[in-house]
């Protein structure tokens, strides 16, 4: 099994997972149990594909299954601003700092398996790729 702790895109969503459960406590009770429940469940369902991702041989089906939940995720975030759930701006704008700082590890993990790319060879074609100034 592969080691996963150690990937900024898993920090980063485990981030993410720690803090709904933190700030869904402040939600009224409407919000907790309906937005609130799905903010918390689909959260851990990012950092549950991050982890089979890192395992799987063929990660990019994991890691396009990863980009629909982030999006899923994005929404649910912007519609708990529009029914004013968060208790404050700060609060929503952290998150989707933080949700879109997944996105954007997710999407370069994903270019970097595709095949053709210089990460997808490995990292040693890389390095040699840019010694040359490439």
């Amino acid at each position: 099994m592969a080691r996963y702790e150690h990937l900024p895109i898993y920090k980063t969503a485990m981030q993410v997972a720690l803090h709904f459960e933190l700030i869904v406590a402040g939600f009224s009770r409407y919000h907790k149990y309906t937005l609130g429940a799905e903010l918390r469940n689909t959260s851990k369902e990012v950092v549950s594909l991050i982890i089979r991702a890192n395992n799987a041989q063929d990660k990019i089906k994991l890691l396009s299954a990863l980009r629909v939940k982030l999006d899923e995720l994005m929404v649910l975030v912007r519609l708990a601003k529009e029914v004013k759930a968060f208790k404050s701006f700060k609060a929503y704008q952290f998150v989707v700092e933080l949700v879109a700082q997944v996105c954007r590890q997710n999407e370069g993990w994903l270019r970097s398996q595709q095949p053709g790319s210089d990460l997808a060879k490995g990292p040693e074609s890389h390095r040699r790729r840019r010694r040359r100034g490439s």
